[in-house]
């Protein structure tokens, strides 16, 4: 398994080809695309394209889930996130600006895609991680937020927020549970408690329990050293006005969990953007 240093620099050399990037392009235009769709309207032959694909994949740009005989290629922000946060200090302006827009580019959730993957490779273990993902004492420190459940299939799923407020529906279920290699639950409902812990507009969380209940699914596989987490959100109505917004949010948690599994902190809660001068408080 790379390095940290290796594995940025296999992300700068994938990002290098000209041909690749229009491969993310392509999947920001449209996510979950197979390899015969990406290879439409191309000059390369297919085994041109699938090779820049692979480069992308070992460089963890891209994810890949299979859908039936299909192999189905996603945008990955993780990789970006990192030269973000870690890296991008000691490039150059016309870098970092590049940079950024393609980091901005890779958190927004294509308009014509109705789920949301994201793969991240966690220094840890798998058992480490299911108590990551399960574990009050450890949700609530990247997450904010903690969950009551026995993790059995069938079994509720209550959310208890940073306000104390308790998110609970008969719909809210654990659909599949495996102990260290796969979790999978019904979303939670969006109530006005929901809105108040979190200061949304009511009006803005009433559209939003009008949606369809969706999915979210972890799959853990061990790595060596490593494991791989991917997340799959999944179940969006058309036009979904909750996927348009989980793309950062998402982001963000899983970073600030890998953070804590390797550090043993957190990722520091954001700084609020700072007001033009005569407005605030």
């Amino acid at each position: 398994m790379h390095t940290g240093n290796e594995s940025m620099d296999a992300v700068f050399r994938a990002l290098g080809d000209a041909t690749r990037r229009q491969l993310l392009d392509d999947l920001n235009a449209r996510n979950g695309q197979s390899l015969r769709e990406l290879c439409a309207g191309r000059a390369s032959t297919r085994q041109s394209v699938s090779k820049h694909l692979a480069v992308l994949e070992a460089a963890n740009l891209i994810t890949t889930r299979w859908r039936g005989r299909e192999k189905l290629h996603y945008l990955n922000a993780e990789p970006i996130n990192a030269i973000a946060d870690r890296w991008i200090q000691r490039y150059e302006r016309g870098r970092v600006t590049a940079l950024a827009d393609l980091k901005r580019a890779l958190e927004q959730t294509p308009m014509d895609t109705r789920e949301f993957v994201h793969t991240s490779f966690i220094r840890t273990t798998p058992e480490r991680l299911w108590q990551a993902l399960t574990d009050p004492a450890f949700t609530t420190r990247y997450w904010g937020v903690t969950f009551e459940s026995d993790w059995q299939v069938g079994s509720p799923v209550v959310w208890v927020l940073p306000n104390g407020a308790r998110i609970a529906d008969p719909a809210q279920v654990v659909l599949e549970s495996e102990p260290h290699r796969l979790l999978s639950y019904t979303w939670h409902s969006f109530t006005p408690e929901f809105a108040a812990a979190y200061e949304m507009d009511p009006a803005e969380v009433a559209k939003l329990a009008e949606e369809p209940r969706t999915r979210i699914r972890f799959e853990i596989e061990p790595r060596g050293e490593v494991v791989r987490l991917t997340v799959v959100h999944e179940g969006f109505a058309p036009d979904s006005a909750l996927l348009d917004s989980v793309g950062g949010g998402w982001s963000e948690l899983l970073s600030s969990l890998k953070t804590l599994l390797e550090t043993g902190e957190p990722l520091p809660a954001a700084e609020p953007e700072p007001q033009p001068a005569g407005q605030g408080g």
